[in-house]
């Protein structure tokens, strides 16, 4: 027998956007380092990557790296990701 589902409107919590406005770095960093790593797969269409690209993608995992590591020194629990 099929269940229906009742959608449920939760908005977040107060504490919810205060932990996602503290990790924002961390999430802009990493959504920088997805759009470096996209460009490196395109990359190939045009020849392969440049050293531009390559740059750029080094620098975003820095960003990556410093966001990740400012995160205990502003109190904020570092997020655990799935292997």
């Amino acid at each position: 027998m099929r269940k229906h589902l009742v959608p449920v409107a939760i908005e977040p919590t107060a504490a919810d956007l205060a932990a996602i406005e503290s990790e924002w770095p961390l999430i802009a960093a990493e959504l920088d380092l997805l759009d470096a790593e996209i460009t490196l797969l395109y990359a190939e269409d045009r020849g392969g990557p440049s050293e531009f690209d390559w740059r750029r993608l080094r620098r975003a995992e820095a960003r990556v790296t410093r966001a990740a590591a400012d995160l205990p020194t502003r109190g904020v629990a570092v997020p655990r990701r799935a292997a």
